[in-house]
């Protein structure tokens, strides 16, 4: 006698995975080695999965950490992943790690954030582009988003501002659709309905890719990726932004960090910083 879950059982839930990632259930069968099925009948509670299949099937529709617990427990399994405080004692290397690995990249900026964007470390060099901005915005928790596109923030100081805004609206659009929540639904809300500063000068970014490539004296700074212009003390900066995690995670909180680091995109913007921080 088949014994059918009801629908706040694991099957609905995987459902919603796969088709959020566009993956049929023939595609996801093929990938996880079982037959489509089978996964039909998870996904309408026909069949339990085993605490195995559960993670196999989560890793194949890249859900996040935090959600293959909700889907162990809605199998009826023990969570598998821990989510301990960044300041627990058991994650003091990973706190030194960090540290050193944002000290050692000065004078260049360089960043830790969470889930929602909410800055956890930074160094000298995000401390200097973050000069006199006013204290509403650098009251803890800090966050990466409200300080760069508030009109009070970073944006007024951004000359590709409506192109940076854009990329980033869309890096957090891509965030939510791989790991959905209310926290950075609300982020995205608040962020996207900013103004832009007053005065914005649209015309003045309409001519920033020709200065983009020769804004470094008669030297040619060729663009290899999308640059962040920004003033600082009487200059404009450049920069290219890198983001990294950590590979396969067993922690949460481990897995929702993201380290950004800003690259000088021309050999100008390094010299200055070099003068800041040396």
């Amino acid at each position: 006698m088949t014994t059918v879950l009801p629908d706040t059982g694991v099957g609905p839930l995987l459902r919603a995975w796969r088709e959020r990632r566009k993956v049929s259930q023939l595609e996801l069968a093929l990938r996880a080695g079982a037959s489509a099925r089978h996964i039909s009948f998870i996904e309408t509670g026909r069949s339990r999965p085993s605490e195995d299949m559960v993670l196999k099937l989560a890793e194949h529709l890249d859900v996040p950490v935090r959600d293959r617990n909700a889907l162990l427990l809605a199998a009826g399994y023990a969570p598998r992943y821990a989510r301990t405080p960044l300041d627990d004692p058991t994650l003091g290397s990973l706190r030194a790690g960090l540290e050193h690995l944002l000290s050692g990249y000065e004078p260049y900026p360089a960043l830790v954030v969470d889930a929602t964007y909410s800055v956890v470390a930074a160094n000298r060099g995000i401390t200097l582009l973050l000069d006199g901005l006013p204290e509403q915005l650098l009251t803890a928790p800090l966050n990466a988003m409200r300080i760069t596109l508030h009109p009070k923030g970073l944006a007024p100081r951004i000359r590709n501002l409506r192109t940076w805004r854009g990329h980033l609206l869309d890096q957090l659009e891509r965030r939510l659709a791989l790991a959905p929540s209310a926290a950075l639904r609300d982020l995205y809300e608040e962020v996207a309905a900013y103004p832009l500063p007053d005065p914005y000068d649209a015309a003045e970014e309409a001519e920033e890719p020709e200065r983009q490539q020769a804004h470094a004296g008669d030297e040619l700074a060729p663009l290899f990726a999308l640059p962040l212009r920004i003033e600082h003390g009487g200059r404009v900066l450049s920069f290219v932004s890198s983001i990294a995690t950590f590979n396969t995670p067993l922690d949460v909180t481990v897995a929702e960090l993201a380290i950004e680091t800003l690259l000088p995109a021309d050999p100008a913007t390094a010299a200055h910083l070099r003068s800041l921080v040396g």
